[in-house]
């Protein structure tokens, strides 16, 4: 194998990243067409897209390109979940600079792939491109195998608020790794490397969840969305959020109230999804607040009264 993706060429970069991959029953013609071939049994298909970009999503002295990989996949499958639908593929757009190593970029795919594999889905094509700055633009697409997609506008007064995952544990990671730390790994791996429960989400969707999102942007905007689209007001009880206590004893070393971390942090890809308040609920899903009737405008309040320390995460704005 060549040293540079630069010197071993796109074609030769194409047929070494694509002998890596894997496939599954729904991949009818994979990687090497014009076009890949997908089942859709449901004759609908679920569709998502991402774009990450290095110095902003990732960085390579925290990172490396498998867990950049993984942390790529897992962002996009997690929002085929949070429609209720089982993720199927993946489409990988690459643009990298000519002096990359060659192992980096295998080391990358390998992730992708990985991280495929725990969702169930397979990459299916994608294309390679020239650049400056390490980008990766991905699209994953899913299958609702015959049920309706759960929205974020569906919540109803009533409701109770559920999640499913980690909350905060990325925040406390990249807080961690910011001062130039390793410790404790479990959070920084939390960010490097998030766990999507993906199968949850289609698994609320059979429990009758009226309105469903990933946590990718923090827990309050994310609600915020619900409570926009249902035209609610979500309440939080910050009592019944669990907090580790290794994530306290982080923020009293760095100055944070952790549920600043569980309110805003994102990048988790935790689920949170409103139910009927008669639902029997597995013991993975714990329940974190309520759906109300709007008081004046659909928001999120955390003990009743509006949270004022930020909602998450804004590529617009001031603190992106």
């Amino acid at each position: 194998m060549k040293g540079t993706v630069g010197e071993l060429g796109e074609f030769g970069l194409i047929k070494e990243l694509t002998s890596r991959l894997t496939s599954t029953p729904a991949v009818r013609i994979g990687p090497g067409d014009d076009a890949a071939v997908v089942a859709a049994p449901d004759r609908r298909v679920v569709a998502s897209t991402d774009i990450l970009l290095e110095g902003r999503h990732f960085r390579r002295d925290w990172s490396t390109a498998y867990d950049v990989g993984r942390k790529a996949a897992a962002q996009n499958l997690a929002d085929i979940a949070a429609m209720g639908a089982v993720p199927t593929s993946l489409l990988l757009g690459l643009v990298v600079p000519a002096d990359l190593p060659v192992t980096w970029a295998t080391e990358l795919m390998d992730g992708i792939r990985d991280e495929c594999q725990v969702a169930g889905a397979a990459v299916v094509g994608g294309d390679v491109v020239r650049g400056e700055v390490i980008t990766l633009a991905i699209t994953a697409l899913g299958d609702l195998r015959g049920h309706e997609p759960v929205t974020r506008g569906g919540a109803r007064p009533g409701d109770v608020v559920a999640c499913t995952g980690w909350l905060g544990w990325s925040a406390a990671g990249y807080a961690v790794l910011s001062r130039g730390f390793r410790s404790p790994r479990a959070f920084v791996e939390a960010h490097r490397r998030p766990e999507p429960p993906y199968h949850a989400g289609p698994a609320a969707a059979g429990l009758g969840a009226t309105a469903m999102c990933d946590v990718s942007d923090g827990l309050i905007a994310d609600l915020g969305h619900i409570a926009e689209a249902s035209k609610v007001r979500i309440d939080l009880r910050s009592g019944a959020i669990d907090i580790p206590s290794q994530m306290h004893d982080i923020g009293q070393a760095v100055g944070v109230d952790p549920l600043q971390w569980v309110l805003t942090g994102g990048e988790d890809h935790a689920i949170v999804a409103a139910f009927p308040p008669d639902t029997k609920l597995p013991a993975r899903w714990k329940v974190i607040g309520e759906v109300l009737h709007p008081s004046a405008a659909p928001q999120v309040t955390v003990d009743g009264i509006p949270w004022h320390g930020g909602s998450g995460w804004d590529h617009f704005g001031d603190g992106s």
